[in-house]
């Protein structure tokens, strides 16, 4: 295995960081982006994807990562934001060497990054990258980790989508409310059982056929549409992105139907300017890295020792960090993912400096 590429000075990206690695053995190609220390060692998840390409690997890992410490920053963290891809189909080259030699270069980065699960990667393989490093976090029960963290993640977009309730309608509940959900998969399904539960009239999709089966047998009182084009044009007052990104663009905004829109999916706006036009008609953005963070507060959690009514208690702190930047934005007259920006960027900045002063 060897590092082919490494640079302190990636351009305008503004990334601290950012390496590439190949093992032809193993059929291994990653890259790891760091964008910022400056709360600690960069944390985020590992995406095994099939890119069409080098640079779309590489730009993904580049907006995965500067997102991942907001993040963190906006989670309490003491954790700065990182993220890797590995370029290639899971499903035909995942082994364990590929997987084994991925850790060791995890471990050559002495601690900057910690690793955890993404797209195409769970729990059984953070257990086998972490036979070669220990800057691995989302491992098993089994390993003293915190086993599946879309728990904590559905948990957190719940609590966010209170705040986002109370902020518009007046009351921290979707009691009464019709709630789109796009997408049934690991977390989805469990944001769908907290809805239900909260009283919420629940309207769903997915692409996968399994999913909805699910769907149909757990809640038969979901209802269930087409595709994601039904949902967004469907009569709901929430909703809910939890496949992948992009979700907000120029086509579905302007035929989105919700009030608010508080999901699981990263990325969710397709560019930038997508969220004043979400503003000009009227409808709450609850900035995705804000309300998804429950995930991550649970892996980073392992770090400490893994407990989890300590990480849900922090997960459930969500509702009141998305309290605050609604209530900023308002002050500030800014969209919500503007306000949540500068909030994040003002803890980097302020809890960042201290490391100037050396302590020996």
């Amino acid at each position: 295995m060897g590092v082919f590429a490494t640079t302190e000075d990636p351009g305008s990206s503004g990334h601290e960081q950012v390496v590439f690695c190949q093992d032809k053995q193993t059929g291994l190609k990653a890259i790891i982006g760091i964008y910022s220390t400056a709360l600690g060692p960069a944390l985020g998840g590992t995406r095994f994807y099939p890119y069409a390409s080098e640079s779309e690997a590489l730009a993904d890992v580049l907006d995965l990562s500067r997102g991942m410490a907001y993040k963190n920053a906006l989670a309490g963290l003491d954790l700065g934001g990182g993220k890797a891809v590995i370029w290639g189909d899971p499903e035909r080259i995942k082994s364990e060497a590929l997987l084994r030699a991925y850790g060791r270069f995890v471990e050559s980065l002495a601690g900057r990054y910690y690793t955890a699960c993404d797209v195409g990667t769970y729990v059984a393989d953070m257990d086998v990258i972490a036979r070669e490093t220990s800057y691995v976090t989302g491992r098993s029960v089994e390993h003293g980790g915190a086993g599946d963290s879309s728990i904590l993640t559905a948990w957190g977009v719940f609590q966010g989508m209170r705040a986002a309730a109370e902020h518009v309608w007046g009351a921290p509940s979707l009691a009464g409310r019709r709630v789109g959900v796009a997408g049934l998969g690991k977390v989805g399904k469990y944001l769908v059982g907290h809805l239900v539960d909260d009283g919420a009239e629940v309207v769903a999709t997915d692409v996968n056929p399994k999913a909805l089966e699910w769907a149909r047998a757990t809640h038969p009182q979901v209802a269930l549409v087409d595709d994601a084009a039904a949902l967004v044009a469907a009569d709901i007052d929430v909703y809910a992105p939890c496949a992948l990104g992009g979700a907000l663009n120029d086509d579905t905004v302007p035929a989105l139907r919700a009030k608010v829109v508080a999901g699981a999916a990263n990325n969710q706006l397709a560019h930038s300017g997508i969220e004043k036009l979400l503003a000009d008609r009227g409808i709450l953005y609850a900035p995705d890295y804000v309300v998804n963070a429950g995930g991550v507060i649970q892996v980073a959690d392992e770090i400490e020792g893994f407990n989890f009514e300590r990480a849900k208690l922090r997960a459930t702190r969500i509702y009141d960090t998305t309290r605050e930047i609604l209530r900023l934005a308002d002050a500030e007259g800014v969209p919500p993912a503007v306000a949540a920006d500068r909030l994040a960027e003002r803890r980097m900045a302020d809890v960042g400096r201290l490391r100037t002063i050396h302590l020996r």
